[in-house]
C-alpha cells in the first residue's frame, strides 16, 4: 500500500519498528535503515540487482532481521516535478514488491539526491571515484530516508499522537 505522506506512514508503523530506505537503480539498490526512534537514517547495504525475485528475497531478509515496519523509496521525479520513465520503474517495482512484502510504502521525492551525496563524498570526504561508486547508492538511500524522517519528526509531536483516538487534535483536545 502506498502512503500519501509521512504522517500516514507513521499511523501504520508498529512501536519499535524501523523504516527501510531504498534508492532503486538499474544495477543496484541502495538500502538504509532508521533507528527505532525514527530519528537517524544509516546507510545499510547495497544489493547488486540480478533478478527481481532474488532482489526481493534479499529485501525480505532485511525486513525480517531488522524489524522493518515501513519502506521509503526514492521517487525520481523530473526536475520540473513531472513523472517520467524512472518514476514508472519505481511504480512497477512497488507493485511487484507488494506481492511479497506487505508493508506500507512512501514514495519520497529524491530529485538530485545522488548528486548531493556525490558532492558530499567528493568535497567533504575526499573519496576516490572507485570508493564513491561503492558507497554512493547506499548513501543516497540514507539521504532519502533522512529527508523522510526529518519531515516525519517536523510534523509529529510524539507525546500527543493518539493511535486509538483520531478525534483528538494536536493540542490533545477533542475536536
Amino acid at each position: 500500500m502506498i502512503c500519501n505522506d509521512t504522517q500516514e506512514l507513521l499511523r501504520y508503523l508498529s512501536p519499535a519498528a524501523r523504516i527501510l530506505g531504498l534508492d532503486l537503480g538499474t544495477k543496484t539498490i541502495g538500502v538504509a535503515l532508521s533507528d527505532v526512534g525514527l530519528q537517524i537514517a544509516t546507510p545499510y547495504s547495497l544489493i547488486k540487482r540480478k533478478k527481481f525475485t532474488r532482489d526481493i528475497v534479499e529485501l525480505a531478509s532485511i525486513v525480517d532481521k531488522q524489524n522493518v515496519g515501513a519502506i521509503v523509496i526514492g521517487f525520481p521525479r523530473e526536475l520540473d516535478g513531472t513523472i517520467g520513465t524512472a518514476c514508472h520503474r519505481v511504480y512497477a517495482f512497488v507493485d511487484e514488491m507488494d506481492k511479497h512484502i506487505d508493508l506500507p510504502v512512501l514514495l519520497w521525492d529524491e530529485r538530485l539526491s545522488t548528486s548531493a551525496v556525490e558532492r558530499i563524498l567528493i568535497g567533504e570526504a575526499d573519496m576516490t571515484r572507485k570508493r564513491r561508486a561503492d558507497v554512493v547508492d547506499k548513501a543516497a538511500a540514507g539521504y532519502i530516508l533522512q529527508g523522510a524522517l526529518d519531515n516525519l519528526n517536523l510534523h509529529t509531536d510524539r507525546g500527543l499522537v493518539h493511535d486509538d483516538d483520531e478525534d483528538m487534535d494536536y493540542d490533545g483536545e477533542e475536536e
